[in-house]
């Protein structure tokens, strides 16, 4: 156990130690700010605070972790090493030339989504607005890189200490906004359908349609068994988000009390891991989503674990906190749809800090790596698999846990169906080791 002496142990101050110490390094911590105590202690510890205290491991610290609420912090990013830092200390004696604590704490509770910026249609904080992105840093996991500089000097001055190793691993999450193309749609939206498709010319679809409407033929979008053959043949610890909200602009999915709709879910959730896509108007709206999470579970018989919101829409912190009062545990929402690259600066879980309330939550944030939305048009095969290879490359790294998004559309033959089994399934069959 380290024992880290800070003149005042604030909320932040433990979050951000224990999440870098125990959650990412594996390291047991406990504070004190009693000098004496400090003095005391004859086991591993350091300081960190404004002045160092003697001639203690020290790491100099600057206000943000022992502040409240929120004040228009804009910090100087640097080059370090082969990495970004920022909030740059002066006293020498400190054992890191950045306050990295207090840098991490930034990023990792999205303090600079709760200042103004500017929104895209969708009301979303959209990656440019971001300093990670500004500093060209966002595909850097940097949070898990400044957590190993840290490691190193902890090591070398303390060999003594021993860590939980992490292990690397690979997490896909396939997004279901349609459950099926043609299946199950209903006398009027088929005919709509196929009238459609009339108009365009589009005759092999107005052929697959009836085909399947008269089951002759499998619906395209139910790429499921594709998914739950993989699992069969090497276990992931995969999951699948289905979207059951009411039919709008931006849900189109069949009702969720359909008896086909529901015996295909729960058939899926005997092999894969099923959560909950939230809709577009349930994300910040309790009523749609108690209603959405009561249709999930009604159907799985089990309390929802599992979120994802459409468009990675999060309005922070209303999106979070009405997960958090419906007891929902993870989220796998948190990452940019047209980036790859890491939000929070990390591809470790972390818990939703809410600064509204200075209070770490009991909601896992599962940070995303990448979305298929960043390369579904006009990029090549090639080229989508150099670029999740370099994202996959940077998170084997840090030993973190690479979240790439799908969805159940992409696999079928609407779409770039080899295309995407090829990339889906060079993920699927990376070495972990």
């Amino acid at each position: 156990m380290i024992l880290i002496y800070v003149p005042k142990t604030s909320s932040r101050v433990v979050y951000t130690f224990r999440h870098i110490c125990k959650r990412i390094l594996g390291l047991e911590v406990d504070f004190t700010s009693k000098i004496e105590s400090f003095i005391a202690h004859e086991g591993p510890k350091f300081s960190y605070g404004k002045q160092q205290l003697g001639k203690e491991l020290y790491f100099q610290s600057v206000e943000l972790l022992f502040e409240q609420g929120l004040n228009d912090v804009v910090p100087t990013v640097q080059e370090w090493d082969d990495t970004k830092g920022f909030f740059a200390v002066k006293n020498e004696a400190s054992a890191l030339p950045f306050d990295i604590f207090a840098a991490s704490f930034f990023l990792l509770s999205r303090y600079e989504e709760y200042l103004p910026h500017v929104k895209d249609d969708k009301g979303r904080y959209v990656a440019s607005e971001s300093l990670a992105y500004k500093n060209k840093f966002l595909q850097d996991p940097v949070v898990d890189i400044w957590a190993l500089k840290f490691l190193k000097i902890i090591k070398d001055k303390f060999p003594e200490v021993k860590t939980t190793s992490k292990n690397f691993s690979i997490a896909p999450v396939v997004v279901v906004s349609q459950t099926f193309a043609y299946n199950q749609k209903g006398i009027i939206r088929s005919l709509g359908g196929v009238f459609r498709d009339l108009w365009f010319f589009n005759l092999k679809e107005v052929s697959d349609r009836i085909k399947v409407i008269l089951n002759l033929r499998k619906d395209p979008y139910n790429t499921f068994d594709y998914l739950i053959d993989l699992q069969r043949k090497k276990k992931r610890d995969l999951r699948v988000m289905i979207g059951l909200g009411d039919y709008t602009t931006y849900e189109k999915n069949i009702s969720y009390n359909n008896p086909v709709h529901q015996r295909l879910i729960k058939h899926i959730a005997d092999y894969i891991k099923v959560g909950l896509k939230l809709s577009y108007d349930a994300i910040a709206d309790m009523t749609k989503l108690k209603k959405e999470k009561a249709r999930i579970e009604l159907i799985l018989n089990r309390q929802l674990q599992y979120s994802f919101c459409s468009f990675n829409k999060i309005k922070l912190p209303v999106a979070y906190r009405n997960l958090i009062e419906l007891e929902v545990k993870e989220d796998y929402s948190l990452g940019y749809a047209d980036f790859a690259g890491f939000r929070a600066g990390t591809c470790h879980p972390f818990l939703f800090y809410d600064l509204d309330y200075e209070v770490q939550t009991p909601l896992m944030v599962h940070p995303i790596s990448i979305s298929y939305q960043s390369f579904v048009t006009g990029v090549d095969l090639e080229t989508v698999k150099n670029r999740m290879l370099s994202i996959i490359d940077k998170v084997k790294s840090v030993n973190g846990i690479f979240i790439p998004i799908f969805s159940n559309g992409l696999f079928s033959e609407l779409s770039d169906q080899q295309k995407w089994k090829e990339v889906f399934e060079l993920i699927w069959n990376f070495d972990e080791g």
